[in-house]
C-alpha cells in the first residue's frame, strides 16, 4: 500500500472542507462536554457515510483510566454500533492530533481517514513527533487531514489550561 502524505486541506478541496468542518464541529461539541466536567477538552466522532456511529470525549480523570481518550471511547462505541472491530468505511474526526496510543488503536481498527483540528507538539503521532498512522511497516495506513477548524480547536485547549493555571 502506498504511503499517503499528511496534508492540510487545499483550496480546490472546498467541498470536502465544508464536510470536514461539519463533522469537526460535532467533535468540538464532544470536547465541550469534556470541559464541562473538568476534563481536558478533546472530542472525537466517527462517521460512516453520513451518520455518526461513535462519539467520545476525554474521560481520563473522571474514570481514572489512562486509556479513556476521546478517540478510544469513540472507537469502542463505533465498533459496538456496527458489530465489528474493523472500521473500514469510517472517518475519525478529533480536535487534537492523536497520541501514540490512539494512533495505534486507529491503525488496529483499520480506520481509513483521520481528520484532526490542531497538532500536538508533545505527543502528536499523526505527523508532528512521528507518523504512526502512515508507518510503512504496519499492515494498514491511514490518510491524514490536518488543520480543520484549527484555531477553534487550539483555542479551546489554550483557554482550558490558562483557566487551570489561574492565568485567565
Amino acid at each position: 500500500m502506498e504511503e499517503k502524505p499528511i496534508h492540510p486541506l487545499s483550496v480546490d478541496e472546498s467541498v470536502d472542507k465544508a464536510v470536514h468542518e461539519r463533522w469537526m464541529k460535532e467533535a468540538i461539541a464532544e470536547a465541550k462536554r469534556a470541559e464541562a466536567i473538568g476534563e481536558v477538552p478533546i472530542g472525537a466522532v466517527i462517521v460512516r457515510g453520513d451518520e455518526i456511529i461513535g462519539r467520545g470525549y476525554n474521560l481520563r480523570e473522571t474514570s481514572q483510566d489512562a486509556t479513556a481518550h476521546a478517540e478510544i471511547v469513540a472507537i469502542r462505541e463505533a465498533s459496538q454500533a456496527i458489530g465489528a472491530w474493523r472500521l473500514l468505511d469510517c472517518r475519525l474526526y478529533v480536535t487534537l492530533e492523536p497520541c501514540p496510543m490512539c494512533a495505534g488503536a486507529i491503525v488496529q481498527s483499520r480506520i481509513p481517514q483521520v481528520i484532526f483540528g490542531t497538532g500536538d507538539p508533545k505527543a502528536g503521532c499523526a505527523g508532528t513527533l512521528m507518523n504512526l498512522l502512515q508507518e510503512p511497516r504496519f499492515n494498514h495506513r491511514t490518510e491524514v487531514v490536518s488543520g480543520i477548524l484549527q484555531e477553534e480547536c487550539a483555542s479551546m485547549l489554550t483557554q482550558f489550561f490558562r483557566k487551570l493555571r489561574g492565568k485567565v
